[in-house]
């Protein structure tokens, strides 16, 4: 099994499911914050945080990675004070590969969660409200319990959509092997190589096995939490 893929291709694959991991779990809070929000809330703006949050989705990849290059990095407006105060360079660099594909699955995560949070009565929270709980706890004991499914959901086409992503991350991070090369920026290396397509077809293949074991873990583990939630 070892021997299937080459040293470089094993450290592809192993740094997408680095990434992905990561853009996923920072991307879980301020998903959920931005996922009330938008189902709970009423406040100026609401359509415009809608329109930011899924401009991911409408934009070219590579429009969103120039942006992010222009904005993080080294000379961009935010990546400078992050390079000069606190040591932190993103731009070709894993981290910043991070942060692409959570930028890309951000909007598919706010999604799920959003639609989890407005299938939950808010005369449930109410009811919780009025007994004295604060906002905070009746979002732990009420809300978070009910949106579990939504959360599993949320959090596995986010990274699915992470290991995916390709066009954001090649244009903010480049496509250095051992490096910034995740799973697709592999494929797409081997494909310009002159009779590369065995190897871009054994990529392929880790990338449909790692999806579908994430899908069918995603499913069987938001059932288990339904069946518990609905007591049976």
């Amino acid at each position: 099994m070892t021997d299937w893929l080459t040293p470089d291709e094993w450290r592809a694959v192993a740094l997408s499911l680095r990434v992905s991991f990561w853009a996923t779990l920072v991307s879980l809070p301020v998903g959920l914050l931005v996922a009330y929000a938008l189902a709970r809330w009423t406040f100026w703006g609401k359509p415009l945080l809608n329109g930011l949050v899924h401009l991911p989705l409408i934009l070219p990849p590579v429009v969103t990675g120039y942006l992010l290059l222009v904005t993080f990095g080294r000379r961009g407006t935010v990546g400078q004070f992050l390079d000069q105060w606190f040591g932190i360079v993103l731009a070709f660099r894993w981290t910043g590969a991070a942060l692409a594909a959570g930028v890309m699955a951000f909007p598919l995560m706010v999604r799920a969660l959003r639609l989890a949070i407005e299938a939950v009565d808010p005369r449930l929270e109410q009811a919780a409200g009025t007994l004295g709980a604060s906002r905070p706890w009746v979002f732990a004991t009420v809300t978070l319990p009910l949106i579990l499914p939504g959360i599993i959901a949320g959090v596995i086409l986010a990274f699915a959509k992470a290991m995916g992503e390709f066009g954001a991350t090649i244009t903010f991070v480049s496509n250095i092997p051992g490096q910034t090369q995740t799973l697709p920026s592999a494929i797409y290396a081997v494909l310009q190589v002159p009779g590369g397509e065995d190897r871009a077809a054994r990529l392929v293949w880790v990338a449909i096995m790692i999806a579908m074991t994430a899908l069918l873990l995603s499913e069987w583990v938001a059932r288990v939490v339904a069946r518990r939630i609905s007591g049976q």
